[in-house]
Parts: C-alpha cells; sequence; structure tokens
C-alpha cells in the first residue's frame, strides 16, 4: 500500500531509512492529473530501483500568464491508487508552502541557458526557469539514486539533462519511451479536452511525425521538411505553433560531411483550445 507524505521532514526520514538499508531510490516527479503514461514511467522506476517515490506538485513557476494554474486539473485520490496500482511505495504530497517557503514570487531561481529559449521556450517565456527551478528543489528533497522522465516532454527532458550535468547531482536519469494510443496519439492529461470531433484530428500528428521522418531520410531539405508539415498541420485544423528538425541537443544540423546524422522532428500545435506537443526521433 502506497504511503503519502505531505511533510518535508517525514518524507526525507523515510528515504534515509530506505538508504541506510542499502536500497537504491527511484523517483517520478509529476503535476498530477495522472494517466497510464505517467503509470509507466513509474514501473520504468521499478525496474531501476529497490524503492519508489512519485511526486504530485502542480507547479504555480512554470505556468504562463496565459495558462491558467488554478484550473489545472487536481485529482489526488486517483492519482494515489494509479501511483500504488503502479508500484510506487510513497507520494510526495508537498504543498505550495513546503515547495516554496519564501513564495513563489520570492524563490530562488535556476534558469538553465541556450536550450531553453527555443520551441517551447520561445513560446511559453519562463516555462523552463519554472521547470527548473522546481525539478532542483524535488531532487533535494528526495535525494534519489535515479530519476525518471518521458521522451514525450523531449525539450524538458534536455533541459534537466543540463540542470543534472552542470550542478553535478547525482543522480541517474532514465528516459521513458512515449505511450500512444491505438492510434498513435501520444498520452497526455491534455487529451481530455479534445471534443469528440477533434480527438480523430490530433492523430494527424504522429502522422506528420512520421512524414517528416520519411522525407528526411529521402533527402529532402530541411527547410521543405518543416514547410510540408506546417502545411499538412494547417490544412488539418491545427494552428501550429513549431514543425521542426533538429539534432538531438535541439541544435539546427549541421549538413557538412561527416555531421552527426540523428534527429528529432518536434512539433506543437493547437486543436481548438488544445495545444498538443509531441516528438519522433530517428537517423538518417
Amino acid at each position: 500500500m502506497i504511503e503519502t507524505v505531505t511533510e518535508l521532514a517525514a518524507m526525507r526520514a523515510r528515504v534515509a531509512e530506505w538508504k541506510h538499508a542499502g536500497l537504491r531510490v527511484g523517483f517520478v516527479p509529476t503535476m498530477g492529473n495522472l494517466h497510464p503514461g505517467h503509470h509507466s514511467l513509474v514501473e520504468l522506476a521499478r525496474e531501476n530501483a529497490d524503492r519508489v517515490v512519485a511526486s504530485v506538485f502542480v507547479n504555480p513557476t512554470q505556468f504562463g500568464p496565459n495558462e491558467d494554474f488554478s484550473r489545472y486539473p487536481r485529482t489526488p485520490d486517483a492519482d494515489a491508487a494509479g501511483l500504488d496500482a503502479a508500484g510506487a511505495d510513497l507520494l510526495w504530497l508537498p504543498s505550495v508552502e513546503a515547495m516554496y517557503p519564501h513564495g513563489p514570487e520570492a524563490a530562488v531561481q535556476i534558469r538553465v541557458p541556450g536550450v531553453t529559449g527555443v520551441l517551447e521556450g520561445a513560446h511559453r517565456p519562463g516555462h523552463f526557469d519554472g521547470v527548473a527551478t522546481v525539478v532542483a528543489r524535488l531532487f533535494n528533497q528526495v535525494r534519489p539514486d535515479v530519476a525518471v522522465f518521458g521522451r514525450k516532454d523531449y525539450q524538458q527532458l534536455a533541459v534537466i539533462r543540463y540542470l543534472v550535468a552542470d550542478l553535478a547531482f547525482p543522480i541517474e536519469l532514465v528516459a521513458a519511451p512515449t505511450l500512444r494510443e491505438a492510434d498513435g496519439l501520444a498520452m497526455s492529461s491534455r487529451n481530455q479536452y479534445l471534443s469528440a470531433s477533434e480527438r480523430p484530428v490530433a492523430a494527424e500528428i504522429q502522422r506528420c511525425l512520421q512524414a517528416m521522418r520519411e522525407a528526411s531520410q529521402a533527402g529532402m531539405r530541411r527547410a521543405e521538411v518543416e514547410s510540408a508539415a506546417a502545411q499538412r498541420l494547417g490544412g488539418a485544423g491545427f494552428e501550429v505553433d513549431y514543425a521542426v528538425v533538429r539534432l538531438p541537443d535541439l541544435t539546427e544540423p549541421d549538413t557538412r560531411p561527416g555531421a552527426p546524422t540523428s534527429r528529432v522532428a518536434l512539433v506543437a500545435a493547437r486543436l481548438g483550445r488544445t495545444r498538443l506537443i509531441d516528438n519522433l526521433e530517428f537517423s538518417l
């Protein structure tokens, strides 16, 4: 039975007890409103650790001025049940006061340079500062041996990798594959906001990513691949924020001989009122 803890001292005491016993501690941070994709992260953490801590915290510092923090769905009972079934041992459920003792506005902030200024960072200014800040705090609180993050939030994963390397957190990062619906749509808490007519259209994002991969592998110029993808999504009814091909570190590819051949196609687009993101890694 999962143990739910709301006090920092109690959570740290439980983790210290496990570590004193020589157990390896895994960690899965979430914002709640969990679905099978989140549960798969817990299952992967269980494969890499003896005990698993999952956190549920709706982080106010990563919401922009036009993103309603108060409306983010909060489902703590269902989250606890799902985490328990997935194999988590402890649910860390901190308050805003526990996470930000001086308040979110007066909190020490962490900014990761470079990777946070493009794509999602350009469309959601300050978002990744909030992500880096809260993840660093959670790492300091839980002090896990291994932490699991999903590949669906590809840029977030890149930010966390930079954070861990630069601040020398003694934590192994494990990247989990994206869990998908039968038609290819990446599982996301945002999918619940799609209307009945929008839901089948949303799967076009994955088909578009596959077309971007195929066109790139066939030798089409990157600018043409990106333009065709944007037109395809626009024609399907999406408002496109970006549809791009990048290197795994999110920089623009170098086409000179001998340059790396690993690529990732990334899409962010709105369908009605719902903003969806997805990506697909491939090699040329």
